[in-house]
C-alpha cells in the first residue's frame, strides 16, 4: 500500500515537537517484534525529574513514544500513524493515550539511567510476555486545560493531538482516589474532558466494506489501536553471595525484561478518523 507521508516527514515532526526527548537518549537497543521485525528502540531517562521514555519506529513507519512519569504514576503513549492513500485517509494521525500504572511494572528512572550494553548489535527479545491489556478510553481530554494537571509532560508530548488525546474515566478516578497530594478532584478533570460513547457503537472494523473505504462516511464507530512494548526492563535481578566475613548478602546483578501490549478502544466520529 502506498503512503502519502514518508518516514522522513515523521522524523521532522518528531524533531520539531519533542527535541528534549530525542536529545537526551541514553541507550539504543535492537528489538525484535513477535512477527520477526527488527527495529531500534531508544531508551531515555531523567532521574531528577523522575521519568523514562521508550521510543521506536515500527517497520510500517508508525512512531510510538511511551513516557513513564514516575512522579505522577501516569503513562502517556503517543502514536503517529501514516494513512493509506487507497482508503482516502489523512497523511498521518496523532493520538495520545493516558493511563495510570504501578511503579513495580518498571524499573526506576535511576536504574534506567545506569543501563549499559556490551554488544550494541545484539537483537533483544523479552524474557516474559505480559500479554495484552484491553482499555476502554471513554474520555477525550482538553490537552491545554487538563494536561498540566495530570502530568507536566502531556502539554508537550500531546500538543498536536488536541482532539485525539484519550483516557479512561475509571482509570483516572482510581488514580485520583489513590493520590494524597492532588490539588484538584474529579470535577476539575471532568470539566476539561468530554465523555465519549463506548457502548452501542459498531467497531470501525465491522462496518460494511463500502463504508470502510469511504473517507467521508459519517458513520461513528469504535476505533482500536494496539500498541506494544516489545522489549523493556520490567524488573531487577538480584544474586546472593557472601562478604569477606562470610555473611550472606544480595546484590543487583541484572535486569528482567518483558513484553506488554495494550489495545486502546476509542470513539471516532467517522471511519475516516480511524487509521
Amino acid at each position: 500500500m502506498k503512503m502519502k507521508a514518508s518516514c522522513s516527514v515523521i522524523l521532522l515532526l518528531l524533531a520539531a515537537f519533542w527535541p528534549s526527548f530525542i536529545s537526551c537518549t541514553t541507550l539504543v537497543v535492537n528489538v525484535k517484534s513477535q512477527n520477526g521485525d527488527v527495529f531500534q528502540e531508544a531508551i531515555s531517562a531523567n532521574h531528577s525529574d523522575d521519568w523514562v521514555s521508550l521510543e521506536y519506529m515500527q517497520p510500517d513507519a508508525t512512531h510510538v513514544t511511551h513516557l513513564i512519569d514516575f512522579k505522577q504514576e501516569l503513562q502517556v503513549v503517543h502514536v503517529v500513524r501514516l494513512g493509506e492513500e487507497e482508503l482516502r485517509q489523512k497523511p498521518y494521525q496523532e493520538m495520545c493515550f493516558i493511563t495510570k500504572f504501578l511503579k513495580e511494572d518498571y524499573i526506576s528512572s535511576d536504574a534506567m539511567t545506569k543501563l549499559r550494553q556490551k554488544n550494541p548489535w545484539t537483537v533483544r527479545t523479552p524474557e516474559e510476555d505480559r500479554g495484552t491489556e484491553q482499555l476502554d478510553m471513554d474520555l477525550s481530554l482538553d490537552v491545554g486545560a487538563v494536561g498540566g494537571l495530570l502530568s507536566q509532560h502531556i502539554p508537550t508530548l500531546c500538543s498536536t493531538a488536541q482532539t485525539t488525546t484519550f483516557a479512561s474515566s475509571r482509570d483516572l478516578k482510581t488514580w485520583l482516589n489513590d493520590r494524597q497530594d492532588v490539588d484538584s478532584d474529579w470535577a476539575a478533570v471532568s470539566d476539561a474532558s468530554h465523555q465519549q460513547p463506548s457502548r452501542g457503537v459498531t467497531s470501525c472494523s465491522q462496518l460494511p466494506s463500502h463504508q470502510q473505504l469511504h473517507y467521508n462516511s459519517q458513520q461513528p464507530c469504535i476505533c482500536q489501536q494496539e500498541v506494544c512494548l516489545w522489549w523493556y526492563p520490567c524488573g531487577l535481578k538480584f544474586c546472593r553471595d557472601r562478604d569477606d566475613s562470610g555473611k550472606s548478602m544480595s546484590y543487583r546483578c541484572g535486569i528482567r525484561t518483558c513484553k506488554k501490549c495494550r489495545l486502546y478502544a476509542f470513539y471516532a466520529a467517522s471511519r475516516g478518523l480511524c487509521i
